[in-house]
């Protein structure tokens, strides 16, 4: 390994191991996912190229970052490339150069890493990383989680290629509406399936989440077939395999805001803003419910009805409907 290479990974705290059969590397990336995988393609590349297309045929070894070392000739560096190889060094490369594309290597494998396949959106690690972001930053934040309402019960129907349509559908909507509300100053995150999260200055709430539903239920009716949208709802079956009328899908929003508590880690957001959620969802229709209590002492909401059930302070989408 080029002296560059290896003082470099030293230098990050990893611990470098050298194999020689393809069936060991391949053995150890099945059992723990290494950080990184060097091939050394300079003199004899055909062992090398083929264990990285090895590596990049399996789902669970291709998210293992690849960087190949090969000869100068443009021939060898596309073959590196061909095979699979996330980052290909040359001979003769500077030692500038070569740190630079190992640290960006690992910079765009670590991003792939926490994006949601389907929609592209941050993952789970990413959203507690902006919460906590947030929160060390002393910023008066909302953290909305939204969720979709008789989802299974359509996946069920129409299969799971039209439900994956919808949570690309549901993901494009909240992009848009919480960049063009709340620009740089919104977050949107997948956390999966149907559930995801958008973090936005806590004035935009009521903007942000009443664009969300009404876009939604504009465009929802258009996923069923002509009778189910006429019907308005569709025959299927529960758990226990008894028919009943499902309803067309609504969205949920559970919204916490930092603005009355003080939170200091993200997983406390994350939990009570999973039991709003969970509120919203006993409420008919598209609605978001915002959390009005305060640490250690119930708010009264000085306006709307009240909703029963276990929260007495919360505004449900603005109550009675507002949020519709």
């Amino acid at each position: 390994m080029p002296e560059t290479v290896a003082s470099w990974l030293t230098t990050q705290g990893l611990a470098v191991v050298v194999l020689r059969d393809a069936d060991d590397l391949m053995a150890m990336s099945l059992r723990g996912r290494p950080r990184a995988v060097v091939l050394d393609a300079r003199t004899d590349p055909a062992p090398a190229l083929a264990v990285c297309r090895r590596l990049k045929v399996d789902s669970y070894t291709a998210v293992v970052p690849c960087l190949t070392l090969c000869a100068m000739g443009e021939d060898a560096f596309a073959a590196a490339f061909g095979a699979g190889a996330d980052e290909v060094v040359r001979e003769a490369l500077s030692d500038a150069e070569t740190r630079t594309r190992v640290e960006a290597m690992l910079r765009r494998s670590d991003r792939d890493l926490v994006v949601h396949p389907s929609t592209r959106l941050p993952g789970a690690i990413e959203i507690e990383m902006e919460v906590q972001r947030r929160l060390s930053d002393g910023r008066p934040f909302a953290m909305c989680y939204a969720d979709l309402d008789h989802f299974k019960e359509f996946n069920d129907r129409y299969s799971y290629y039209e439900g994956d349509r919808v949570i690309r559908i549901l993901a494009k909507i909240l992009h848009d509406v919480v960049k063009g509300v709340s620009g740089e100053n919104g977050f949107v995150g997948h956390i999966g399936g149907d559930d995801f999260i958008y973090v936005i200055p806590i004035a935009d709430v009521q903007e942000v989440c009443t664009e969300i539903i009404a876009v939604f239920d504009s465009l929802v009716p258009f996923q069923y077939t002509e009778a189910d949208r006429q019907a308005g709802y569709f025959h299927g079956k529960d758990r226990r395999g008894l028919l009943h009328r499902v309803p067309l899908m609504t969205v949920s929003i559970g919204v916490v805001t930092n603005e009355r508590r003080a939170f200091t880690h993200a997983a406390q957001v994350s939990e009570l803003a999973s039991e709003m959620k969970s509120y919203a969802k006993t409420l008919p229709g598209s609605v978001f419910s915002v959390d009005r209590r305060g640490a250690s002492s119930v708010d009264e909401e000085s306006s709307g009805r009240r909703p029963s059930g276990p929260f007495p302070a919360l505004g449900a989408g603005a109550l009675a409907g507002e949020g519709k």
